[in-house]
C-alpha cells in the first residue's frame, strides 16, 4: 500500500483533520519539531543534572520552528507550528519526566547499610525499558484531562495562551479568543498586557514566563529574529567551548580564594545560566537568590561552625550542604501543599456543583469545538491507557525485580498518579505552576506507608507517580494552545507520541554516555533533586534528621506556609503583591545549588528587568527572549560536543586558577 495513502487512511497527515486543505500533522512538521526537541533534550538533560531546574521550551520551540520554516519552499502554517511545538515539548522534557535528573541518580547512591539495598546501575537496554514504562501514561491520560479542563471550564494556562498568541502574530493572524473562567464567573481579558502581568505574576517554578515572552503585540520579523538568535547561540556556544578547555572561566573565585574553596562561593558565568535567568523572569529569579543568600551565607556557615555539620561543606553526607537540603525540603513540601489546598477546594466545590445542579441536560459533547475525525477516540484513549499501565507496570518489574519494587505497588503507582495528574493539572492551568515536586512527595509520604521500609520501592513507585503528572501538566500547554489556535486535538496527540518515543532513544543514550564520562552526582553533574528524593526516603524509612535541622526545618517550613498562603490568595486577586512574594520552590532551590548556579540567574532577571521596563519598544517586545533561548540552546548543543571529546580522551588544556574543591565544571574532574 501507498504509505500516503496509509496515512491518509488513518487520517495521519492531517488532511481530514483541518478545516482548510492545509495538513496539519506533516512529515515536515514532525521532523522540524523532532529536530528542535533533540536540542532541547540535551540541554534540559545537561541543566537538570547540573541544578535541578529544566525549560519546557514551548515558546521558543514555537519561535525556532516558525524561523526555520520561513526557509522552507512552502512555510508551515500556524497549525503545523502547533505539531512543530508538540513534538518538540514531548520530545525535549523526558530527561524530567523519565527520572533521569532525579530519580536514576539517586538510585545509584543507595548504601547497603542504610538503606537495605547497594547502588543501583542501569545498563542502557533497563533504562530503555524504565522510560518505557513512564513514557506515554501522561500522554494517553491528556485527552479525558484536556475536555475537563480545557474544553469545560476553560482554564487559563498562562503559558499555552502566550505561546498561541505568538503563533498569532507571526502569521498575521487576529489574536484567538482569551475567554476564560475564573471563580467569579467568566470574563474577557480586556487587553494583552493584562493577561501578561497575570502570567507574570502567577508564574513561580515553571520556567515558561508568560510575562517575559509574548503576547498578541508580538512582532518579530523573520531577518532580525535569525540574527539575534544565531549570535546569541554562537556567543554561548563558544564561551561553553572555551570553558572546557580552561575550566576556571566557569569558576571564577570572583569573592576570594578562601570563599570559592571552603564555602563554595565563586562565580559561573553562563550565558546559558544568564538565559534561563531571563525566561524565569525577575521575580522567580529574585525568590531564588534570597534563598541562596539564607542558606548559603547565613545557614550553612551556621551549621558549620556549631558542629551541626562538621564535614566539607560540599559533603552531601556530613557538609553543611547536606544540612541546609532538609531545610529545602521541608520548604517545598510545604510550599507545594499549601498551593494545593485551593485547587483542591475548587476542585470539591466543582463537583458538588455539579452533583446538585438542575442544569445537567447539556449534551454530551459540552463545549467541545472539534468535530470528532479531529478529537482523539474514546477507545484509543482507554486502550491506551490499559495498555501503558499494564506494560509499564512489567518493564518496571522486569527492569528492578521482585525485590526491588512489587507489582501491585507499581500498579498503585500508576492509579496515584493518574489522580495527581488531575491535581496538578489544574494547579498549572490556573498559576502557570506545575507543582510536580510536592506531588512527588506526596507519592513517597504514600508508599511508605503502603510499603514501609523499602527505599527503593518508595524512590520508583514516587517516580512513576510524579512522570505521569509532569508529562500531563506539560502537554496540557501545548493543547491549550492548540485549542485557541484551532488545531487538531488528534494531530497534538500523534505528535506527543513520536516525540515521547523519539525521546526514550535519545534520553537513554545521552544519560549513559554522560555516565560513562563522568560521575553522577559529581564535581560536574551534582544532580541535586536525587538527593532530594532519597533523603526523603531515608527520612521515612529511619526517621532520623542531622542535629538541629528538624528546628530550622520546622521553623521555615511554617514561615513559607504563611507566605504560601498570602501568595495564593494575592495571586488569586490579581494583587500587584504577589509577584514580590518569594516563591517557596525557588527559594528552595536556592538551597539546592551552589552559589554560582542562582547569581548567574540573577544577572538574567536583572537583564529581562531592565529590557521589560526601559528598551522594550512596547509591552510585548520579545527580542529578549530570542536571545535567551539562543544562549541556553548554544551550551546545550556545545555540551555534545564537549561530551564527545571527552569520551575521545581530549582534556583540558590548562587548569591555571583553578582551586581544588571548587571548579565545579572542570573536564578534569570525575
Amino acid at each position: 500500500m501507498n504509505v500516503k495513502r496509509w496515512l491518509r487512511s488513518l487520517k495521519w497527515d492531517g488532511f481530514s483533520m483541518s478545516p482548510s486543505s492545509q495538513p496539519e500533522f506533516t512529515p515536515t512538521a514532525v521532523g522540524l519539531g523532532l529536530a528542535i526537541g533533540c536540542l532541547i533534550c540535551f540541554t534540559n538533560l545537561s541543566l537538570g543534572l547540573q541544578s535541578g531546574w529544566i525549560s519546557m521550551m514551548s515558546i521558543q520551540s514555537a519561535l525556532i520552528g516558525f524561523l526555520i520554516s520561513r526557509m522552507l519552499p512552502t512555510p508551515l502554517s500556524p497549525q503545523e507550528i502547533i505539531v512543530v511545538q508538540t513534538t518538540a515539548v514531548a520530545t525535549g522534557t523526558m530527561p524530567l519526566a523519565g527520572g533521569f535528573v532525579g530519580i536514576l541518580p539517586a538510585l545509584t547512591l543507595l548504601d547497603v547499610d542504610k538503606d537495605g539495598s547497594p547502588p543501583i546501575y542501569l545498563s542502557w537496554l533497563a533504562a530503555i525499558g524504565w522510560s518505557c514504562s513512564v513514557a506515554f501514561f501522561g500522554v494517553f491520560l491528556s485527552p479525558p484531562i484536556r475536555k475537563q479542563v480545557i474544553i469545560e471550564e476553560q482554564l487559563p494556562f498562562p503559558s499555552g495562551t502566550a505561546t498561541a498568541h505568538l503563533i498569532s502574530v507571526l502569521h498575521h493572524l487576529p489574536p484567538p479568543d482569551t475567554t476564560v473562567r475564573q471563580r467569579q464567573g467568566y470574563h474577557q481579558v480586556d487587553s494583552d498586557e493584562e493577561a501578561n502581568e497575570e502570567s507574570q505574576s502567577l508564574l513561580e517554578a515553571h520556567p515558561d514566563n508568560a510575562q517575559s515572552q509574548v503576547d498578541s503585540g508580538t512582532y518579530v520579523t523573520e531577518h532580525k529574529g535569525w540574527n539575534s538568535l544565531l549570535w546569541s547561540f554562537g556567543a554561548s556556544g563558544l564561551f561553553a567551548f572555551g570553558a572546557y578547555f580552561f575550566p576556571v572561566v566557569f569558576a571564577l573565585p570572583l569573592f576570594g580564594s578562601y570563599l570559592a574553596r571552603e564555602w563554595l562561593w565563586f562565580f559561573t558565568p553562563s550565558l546559558s545560566y544568564v538565559g534561563q535567568g531571563i525566561i524565569m523572569g525577575f521575580p522567580t529569579t529574585v525568590s531564588m537568590n534570597l534563598g541562596m543568600l539564607v542558606g548559603w551565607a547565613i545557614l550553612s556557615p551556621l551549621a558549620k561552625n556549631s558542629g551541626w555539620a562538621p564535614g566539607p561543606v560540599g559533603d552531601m553526607s556530613t557538609g553543611a550542604r547536606g544540612w541546609i537540603l532538609w531545610v529545602s525540603l521541608g520548604i517545598m513540601c510545604t510550599d507545594a501543599l499549601i498551593s494545593l489546598l485551593p485547587v483542591l477546594v475548587d476542585s470539591a466545590r466543582d463537583l458538588f456543583r455539579r452533583r446538585t445542579s438542575d442544569s445537567t441536560a447539556s449534551s454530551s459533547r459540552g463545549n467541545e469545538t472539534e468535530s470528532e475525525d479531529r478529537l482523539v477516540p474514546n477507545s484509543w484513549v482507554s486502550t491506551g491507557l490499559i495498555a501503558s499501565i499494564v506494560v509499564g507496570t512489567a518493564l518496571v518489574w522486569l527492569v528492578f525485580g521482585h525485590d526491588g519494587i512489587k507489582p501491585w505497588a507499581t500498579l498503585l503507582g500508576f492509579i496515584l498518579g493518574g489522580m495527581l495528574s488531575i491535581i496538578g493539572v489544574r494547579a498549572l492551568g490556573e498559576t502557570d505552576l506545575n507543582p510536580v515536586s510536592g506531588l512527588g512527595k506526596v507519592s513517597q509520604l504514600f508508599f511508605a506507608w503502603i510499603q514501609p521500609g523499602n527505599i527503593v520501592a518508595n524512590i520508583i513507585a514516587g517516580g512513576v507517580a510524579e512522570a505521569g503528572a509532569q508529562q500531563a501538566g506539560d502537554l496540557m500547554q501545548d493543547l491549550k494552545t492548540g485549542h485557541l489556535c484551532h488545531a487538531s486535538p488528534r494531530a497534538q496527540f500523534f505528535g506527543q507520541l513520536i516525540g515521547s518515543s523519539v525521546s526514550i532513544i535519545i534520553t537513554t543514550t545521552a544519560y549513559t554516555l554522560y555516565n560513562k564520562v563522568y560521575t553522577i552526582p559529581g564535581p560536574s553533574f551534582p544532580a541535586p533533586t536525587a538527593y532530594v528524593w532519597l533523603s526523603l526516603a531515608r527520612l521515612l524509612r529511619n526517621g532520623q534528621l542531622p542535629e538541629q535541622s528538624a528546628k530550622f526545618m520546622a521553623s521555615f517550613s511554617l514561615l513559607f506556609a504563611l507566605l504560601s498562603a498570602l501568595k495564593a490568595y494575592t495571586g488569586r486577586r490579581e494583587y500587584w503583591l504577589a509577584k514580590w512574594i518569594p516563591s517557596g520552590v525557588a527559594f528552595a532551590i536556592g538551597f539546592l545549588n551552589t552559589p554560582s548556579f542562582s547569581l548567574a540567574r540573577l544577572v538574567g532577571g536583572i537583564v529581562e528587568y531592565v529590557f521589560r521596563t526601559r528598551y522594550a519598544k512596547h509591552s510585548s517586545d520579545i527580542r529578549l527572549i530570542v536571545i535567551a533561548s539562543g544562549f541556553v540552546l548554544g551550551e546545550g548543543v556545545v555540551s555534545i560536543i564537549t561530551l564527545i571529546l571527552r569520551t575521545m580522551g581530549v582534556g583540558v588544556i590548562s587548569c591555571i586558577g583553578c582551586g581544588h574543591g571548587f571548579c565545579g565544571g572542570c573536564p578534569s574532574a570525575s
